[in-house]
This record gives structure tokens, C-alpha cells and sequence, in this order.
């Protein structure tokens, strides 16, 4: 039922709390006009009083005979009202409610009246109420008034939002906030609510001891924007780890352990200079990244700022470090040092740019994980450097370095890798097996003169002897287009079969290209035009015998999936080389030891062994490929390679790596996973 009680007339200012709620950045913005904007405009005056014991007392002092009201200021106001000292005095209750007076206007008793302060207004005080303000810190209010930022659910736009925002405006008619963030509410893995009587609320402890806080910040800055509920799982966060931390960490761990084996180490003759186009790529793609990180926050756009490093993470680890492979370690023969090798060298100091960059953008992040790989990379090396990577400037972006279209051919051959890496999977084909041929279609002579100082990249993407980019798809497909049936039947009736007749009668290619351009299709039946639509017709790709076609946006890779003999040995010798290497790492061998290889094989992987004895030799470290039984001491294995079985065995050899060429990096240990 309804009660009389205090309020604040806040309607009488409505306008002021609409206008200055304009002078705010919101993010999401339709907070501004939305949320909160809708709440402003229909306000309501404020229910101020509350009948409890617990909270801050009203200030209002009554006389119990006249009724006459009066509201104190503060301390030295009530102590000129009551003539004495009450710097002791506790101004809560029930000590401040013995303080009374006699009344100016009759001489009765001024008692203070019984509510107490709803606990909103408390909070919305809170700016001045830090700093004793108006009593004490003026200067210090006001070079801090009003706030750059805060952040809070988005169910504050009626509390503590409201709360900051009104009270601002009353006192100083200006905003209390000039960005603020609204956050979403976090569900269970159902989307449902969490709530301890449902028994749905994850224990963030759980996380934390699992893994870590650094997943679980990333996972709450990359799962949505702010604004948006997002759904939580301990197995969502660890998704996190294995799609993010885990690329970044091993990243890092490939180059750390490669700068320890080849001892280099960064200094000032660690310019980044004999750039390779890999390297100018994936410098490009690192200042772009700091340019749209630091844009995201600067607009308060978290998710827009952390996304973009997942993916220059994806990029560096699967593409540059990839691709860079062999400029780290060359298997010998042809085995040199940085100090000889300026290709090496620029492939370690592009890495190390790109590690020490990310751990500064990371470290409002990730902290964690940010502060051990500076730690590792710059302090280990440079006792001047900064002591924390949170004491280091944040990266500025160098306009010099950043090249579009580099980044976008770039991108392109990416894209075309991984179509012909699905050409592959739709033959069954394994990548380590080589082919003799892939044939490439792209969209303009622009595109393809941009892609020519790439081929090379491409060649050893796909592993293929040859690489052809062609004018017509014709030479590995057969193009057809069809109309859609379900679409066209309703709208033409009885004229579809004609509609099919005059489709199969036109230049299947050129409809092709017009269909993926986006271009409706004119035909002409008994003097009528009739137009039908992109989504209308199907074009569908018959892959011509010896080759496995993928397309996507009309782009065409096709591979030649005839496999001759000596391609297949080549894919033998590449597969050894893999069973090798693991049991290298199950043997527990370190990257840069040498060892002895024995063999026992059925015919055609012994002629495998001897025809390709110096590819498996260098690839391997093996110093030697020996045809005999292993002997006691070495890790033996049996395996059975295309219905042939082969034993191998391999056993250590000499160190060739001396230890003055040892860095002072520390290998990181690495990331567990449940």
C-alpha cells in the first residue's frame, strides 16, 4: 500500500538528466538511446526515504510541535544548532538521533525524523563522498570529476548508472561519466540464468585452478561484445586455451627453443633489415594489429580490440612460422648460423618483433601470460629494459611498415592454400604426399600479379611440383547451371521447362561468372524477357577425371591426383621422415642432437631408405641410415607403411651444437592441459 515518504524531484530536471546524458559515450551506443535513454524520459521523482535502522540518515530535522523542517549540511552546521562539540559523533543511528534543539520558530524540541537514505543515493554519491567533498579536496574532486570510464552490468542502467547520473546533474548539471561500458549477463552453457537453487552457478575457483585467470579473462573479452549475455562452460574456456594460448605458447617456445640451439640472441645488429616478403607480410599485418587494437580501446570496443590478436596469432603460428620453417633450421648440409645467414637472421628478428609486440598488447589481457614471455624475451636479454611489460609503452603503429596490398595478396594465397589443402581432402590425398600439378583461377589479372612473387609459398603449401594459374576454368571442371526448381516452378509454372532449355542452350562459364558477380540472367521466350534473380540458378562444378577441384567466392584450386611412382616414393621418404621425428621426441632427444637411424624393411621402403637416404638424413639429423637390426641400446619401433612393414630404430649421437652458442633465454616449460 502506498506510504507518504521523502523524495528528490528529479522530474523538475528531466531535461538537464536527458542533455547531459547525451555529452556521454556509451558502448553498446544503443544504451544511450535505449536503456537508459528510455528511463531518463520517463523518470519519475526519486523515493529517497526508507523505513529501516541499517543506511545513512536522512538529514532532516523536525519540531515535534510546529513541524517545522530543517535540512543540515554537515558536522559544523548541526554543532552551530546545538552550541556544542560533536566531532566524536557517530552520524548513524541511534547515536545521531539523540542530537536535538530547540526550535527557531517556537521553542520545541527538533528531532531528526526517522527514515534513513535509500542505498542508491549512497552509491551515486559515491564521487564526492571518496574525497570529503565540498568539507576538504576540492582541487583533487575536480581533477578527477567527472570519471573517464566505468563499467558495470547492464542492469545499472536503472541503479547505479541512474544513481551517479542524477546526482551529478542535480549538484553540478554535468555528466558523472564520460564512457561507460555495459556489460551482459553471463549464463550457464544452456543460456539459462545462473541461480544456486537451480544449481547452475559455476564456481569461478573451478576455472581458475584449471586454467588460469588469463583463459578466463580472454574467453569474457572475446566470447561477445559488452552488452550482450554470453553463455559460460569451464569447457568454453578451455576451448579458449587450446584455440589461443596454446598457438600463442608454442610460438613462442619454437622460438625460444631455435634462438637457444643457433645462439642468437636480439641486439642492436637485429635490424630488420633483407626483409623477405613473408617477413614485410607479417610486419605489415603486426602495425595493422596495433593500429585496430589500440582503436578498439580507445573507443572502448574490447571485443573488437582482443579478436583481431586471435587471429594475428592464427596467422603468425600457422602461416609465418610455418612458412618460415626452414629458415630456422636447415637440415644439414646446408645447416649455417645467423651470423652468416641474413635470411636467418631477419626471420629471427621478425619473430622476436612480433613476440615482444604481442606481449605488450596482450598485457591488458592476458597479463600473466604477456608478463612471461617479456620477462623471457626482453629482460633476460636487456637489464634496462623496462622491469614489467605493464611499465612498457604500449606499441604505436609505424604507418612505414604497413602494406596493403602485400596483405592482401597475402591473404589470398592463404585462401588458396586452403582450398587446395579441401582439393586434397576431397581425394583423399594426404599433404605430405607430393602432385605433380595444381591449377589456380582467380578473379582478375590484378589478383594473379599479386599472387606471382608468392608462388613459391604456394608451391610448398600445397607440396606440388608445378603451379599454373589459368584463365578458364574449363581445363579442370566442367561448369553447369542449373535453375532451382523449388524457386522458379512456383513463379513461371509450365514455362520452367523452356526456362532449362534456354539456360543449358547459354555459355555455361560466362553464367558462372555473372551468377557469382552477383548479376541476374536475362532470357528471352516468345518476345517476353524474363529475369531471374543470382540465388535462382545453381552452378555446379563436374571435376574432370585427374583432378580434385575446390571453389569458394570464384576462386578454383585443382589438383592433379595422379600419382606416379616416383611421386609416390617422395611421399613414402616424407612419411619416414614423420615416424622418425616421433620417435625422436618419444625417445626424448633434443631438437638439435644427432643420430644413428637403423632400418629393416620390406622392399620397396628399403629402395625408399636408399634412393632417398640424404632427404631422410638431413631432415632427420640422422648422420647415418643403417641397414641392420637396431641395436639394444637404441628406441625401436614397427610400423606398417602402405601393406609394407619396416622397423626402425634410432639412437643419439654427438652434441654438434657447442654451449657458448647457448642463449640466456629459458626454454618455457609446456602449457598443460586437463
Amino acid at each position: 500500500y502506498a506510504k507518504t515518504t521523502w523524495y528528490i524531484e528529479t522530474t523538475r530536471l528531466k531535461d538537464r538528466l536527458v542533455a547531459n546524458n547525451e555529452k556521454i559515450n556509451w558502448y553498446p551506443s544503443h544504451i544511450k538511446e535505449g536503456r537508459f535513454g528510455n528511463w531518463l524520459a520517463n523518470n519519475v521523482d526519486w523515493a529517497l526515504g526508507r523505513e529501516r535502522y541499517w543506511g545513512t540518515p536522512l538529514p532532516v530535522w523536525e519540531c515535534e510541535a510546529c513541524r517545522h523542517q530543517e535540512c543540515i549540511g554537515g558536522i559544523a552546521e548541526l554543532e552551530e544548532r546545538t552550541g556544542r562539540s560533536l566531532r566524536d559523533l557517530d552520524l548513524h543511528r541511534p547515536y545521531v538521533d539523540r542530537v536535538t534543539w530547540p526550535c527557531a520558530k517556537c521553542g520545541g524540541t527538533m528531532r531528526r525524523v526517522p527514515e534513513v537514505i535509500d542505498c542508491w543515493f549512497d552509491s551515486g554519491a559515491m564521487p564526492v563522498a571518496q574525497w570529503h567533498y565540498p568539507f576538504e579536496n576540492q582541487e583533487l574532486f575536480r581533477e578527477q570529476f567527472p570519471a573517464d570510464f566505468i563499467c558495470e552490468a547492464v542492469d545499472q542502467t536503472r541503479g547505479w548508472f541512474y544513481s551517479l547520473h542524477a546526482i551529478s546533474t542535480l549538484l553540478f548539471d554535468e555528466p558523472c561519466f564520460l564512457n561507460c561500458v555495459c556489460l551482459g549477463l553471463i549464463l550457464d552453457a544452456e543460456g539459462e540464468k545462473m541461480s544456486k537453487s537451480r544449481g547452475n552457478v559455476v564456481d569461478p575457483w573451478s576455472v581458475l585452478n584449471v586454467h588460469g585467470a588469463d583463459a578466463l579473462r580472454w574467453y569474457l573479452y572475446t566470447a561477445s561484445p559488452p552488452g550482450h549475455d554470453r553463455r559460460f562452460s569451464v569447457e568454453l574456456v578451455g576451448e579458449v586455451v587450446r584455440k589461443f594460448l596454446l598457438t600463442l605458447w608454442n610460438t613462442y617456445a619454437f622460438f625460444v627453443t631455435y634462438a637457444n640451439i643457433d645462439g642468437w640472441t636480439p641486439s642492436p645488429g637485429s635490424s630488420l633489415s633483407s626483409l623477405s616478403s613473408l617477413d614485410r607480410w607479417i610486419l605489415s599485418e603486426l602495425h595493422t594489429l596495433i593500429q585496430r587494437v589500440d582503436t578498439g580501446l580507445a573507443n572502448y570496443d574490447v571485443a573488437g580490440a582482443a579478436r583481431p590478436i586471435g587471429d594475428f596469432v592464427e596467422n603468425l603460428s600457422n602461416w609465418y612460422v610455418r612458412r618460415s620453417r626452414r629458415r630456422f633450421w636447415r637440415p644439414a648440409p646446408d645447416f649455417s648460423r645467423w651470423e652468416q645467414d641474413e635470411d636467418k637472421n631477419a626471420a629471427y628478428a621478425t619473430l622476436y618483433e612480433c613476440l615482444v609486440t604481442l606481449s605488450k598488447l596482450l598485457a591488458p589481457f592476458t597479463p600473466f601470460v604477456a608478463e612471461e614471455i617479456y620477462q623471457n624475451l626482453v629482460r633476460s636479454a636487456d637489464q634496462d629494459a623496462p622491469e614489467s611489460v605493464h611499465l612498457c609503452d604500449f606499441p604505436v603503429a609505424n604507418p612505414a611498415l604497413m602494406d596493403e596490398a602485400l596483405m592482401a595478396n597475402m591473404r589470398l594465397a592463404m585462401r588458396l592454400a586452403s582450398l587446395g589443402h579441401a582439393a586434397r581432402n576431397r581425394a583423399g590425398i594426404k599433404l605430405r604426399q607430393p602432385l605433380s600439378l595444381a591449377l589456380v583461377k582467380v578473379r582478375s589479372a590484378e589478383e594473379r600479379a599479386g599472387l606471382e612473387p608468392l608462388t613459391d609459398q604456394l608451391l610448398d603449401e600445397l607440396n606440388v611440383k608445378a603451379l599454373h594459374f589459368v584463365e578458364d576454368e574449363g581445363e579442370m571442371v566442367e561448369v553447369r547451371v542449373r535453375p532451382v526448381p523449388a524457386l522458379l516452378g512456383p513463379k513461371y509454372g509450365a514455362l520452367l521447362p523452356r526456362i532449362q532449355s534456354a539456360i543449358a542452350a547459354m555459355d555455361a562459364s560466362a553464367l558462372a561468372r555473372q551468377i557469382r558477380a552477383g548479376q541476374g540472367v536475362e532470357i528471352t521466350l516468345d518476345d517476353r524477357v524474363i529475369e531471374l534473380l543470382p540465388e535462382e540458378l545453381g552452378v555446379e562444378l563436374i571435376e574432370k577425371e585427374g583432378y580434385a577441384v575446390a571453389e569458394e567466392g570464384g576462386y578454383l584450386v585443382g589438383v592433379a591426383t595422379t600419382i606416379t611412382q616416383k611421386l609416390k616414393r617422395e611421399g613414402l621418404a616424407r612419411e619416414l621422415v614423420r615416424r622418425i621425428q616421433i620417435m625422436r621426441k618419444d625417445a626424448g632427444f633434443r631438437i638439435e642432437e644427432h643420430i644413428t637411424t637403423y632400418y629393416q624393411a620390406e622392399e620397396t621402403l628399403e629402395q625408399v631408405m636408399a634412393d632417398w637416404g640424404a632427404y631422410i638424413q638431413g631432415e632427420t639429423l640422422s648422420t647415418e641410415l643403417v641397414a641392420a637390426e637396431p641395436p639394444p641400446e637404441a628406441y625401436v619401433q614397427s610400423f606398417q607403411i602402405e601393406g609394407e612393414r619396416i622397423t626402425l630404430g634410432v639412437r643419439r649421437k654427438a652434441d654438434p651444437i657447442s654451449a657458448d652458442h647457448k642463449s640466456s633465454q629459458r626454454i618455457p616449460d609446456p602449457l598443460d592441459l586437463p
